[in-house]
């Protein structure tokens, strides 16, 4: 079902008298915060009224690396009801369309949107709704509360902006190096990184070709968690490390294959099926373990400490289309 264009504009209520937040409307899904919880509701297709209920810490938290990623590469499930399907102008919003008792029941419900239409409910939604004192990207030890009635806005950290280098961090009218002076000192469990930096003797002329920095000292300054940033990009590899703690916020879903180079400490990710969230497997990252996400498979990961993970990401825009059509492969490496 394609969402009426008349529904471009973002639709929300005037704040509850009591609870000090808005109601928001986005095609046939209704929207609804209280003290606790974030309630969705839409109609299935025969007209039964239908609802589902978030923790609102959950769905924040997930709501967040949505709109930060541009609705990010495949699905961003919020859990196994909720989500987004990015097809890259424009995505869908489902409730149970990829949870396989839902969708035998008929309960589900789908609908797609224009990227900007999407991107502006959900925008002014997180704004609403994240309170004063709450990072909806920090770590839980790290942020305040996200329950309780409105109590002002968080409005800076909700809005920044992703580190993503053009060529590779540090060279020249690209990204730079986090430092104090850029407001990114070194994270509590970093303490022990060293920051020196290696040194660099290129020849005469090749000062901006041959390069080098420190990844562990960049990724022990990272303010935020489970947000990769792009380091180095070649063509269309990215490298993309990114710091961990707690739990993935979203359920990945793949459109098409990841690597992940686990860096330190470990994450332990459940895997199950991309369409009916069926499990799959269980896989333990220890400092220094490969794998890779094939692109039938959805994951969450939960990283007992902070961590550092690489991961590396074929950003063709063409790839997906190539794996629905069956000229590349959903798998990393056949043996």
């Amino acid at each position: 079902m394609n969402a009426p264009t008349e529904l471009a504009k973002v639709i929300a209520t005037q704040p509850d008298r009591t609870l000090g937040y808005k109601d928001f409307q986005l095609g046939s899904f209704g929207f609804r915060r209280d003290e606790y919880f974030t309630h969705i509701s839409w109609k299935t297709r025969d007209g039964r009224p239908m609802s589902h209920t978030m923790d609102v810490a959950v769905y924040l938290r997930a709501l967040m690396r949505d709109v930060a990623w541009g609705f990010f590469y495949g699905w961003v499930n919020f859990d196994d009801v909720f989500g987004t399907v990015n097809h890259y102008q424009s995505v869908d919003l489902y409730a149970g369309s990829y949870n396989g008792t839902m969708k035998e029941a008929g309960i589900d419900l789908l609908e797609n949107f224009p990227t900007d239409q999407i991107r502006a409910t959900f925008e002014a939604m997180l704004d609403d709704w994240t309170n004063e004192g709450f990072d909806p990207f920090a770590a839980p030890q790290e942020t305040g509360t996200p329950y309780g009635r409105k109590n002002g806005s968080n409005t800076a950290k909700i809005t920044r902006a992703r580190e993503l280098a053009k060529r590779c961090v540090g060279l020249k009218d690209d990204l730079q190096l986090r430092s104090d002076a850029r407001g990114a000192p070194v994270n509590r469990a970093f303490a022990d990184v060293p920051q020196a930096q290696p040194e660099l003797h290129p020849e005469p002329g090749f000062e901006n070709e041959v390069h080098a920095f420190n990844l562990f000292g960049f990724l022990s300054r990272s303010q935020v968690t489970w947000n990769p940033s792009f380091t180095s990009v070649v063509k269309h590899s990215f490298m993309c490390p990114t710091t961990e703690e707690h739990i993935l916020p979203i359920i990945h879903g793949n459109d098409r294959v990841e690597w992940f180079f686990q860096m330190t400490d470990e994450i332990h990710w459940d895997c199950g099926d991309k369409n009916t969230g069926k499990p799959m497997a269980r896989v333990i990252m220890k400092a220094g373990d490969m794998a890779a996400m094939p692109a039938y498979c959805r994951h969450q990961g939960y990283s007992p400490k902070r961590s550092m993970l690489l991961v590396w990401e074929n950003g063709s825009p063409s790839l997906v289309y190539e794996i629905q059509k069956g000229e590349s492969p959903e798998i990393p490496v056949s043996f």
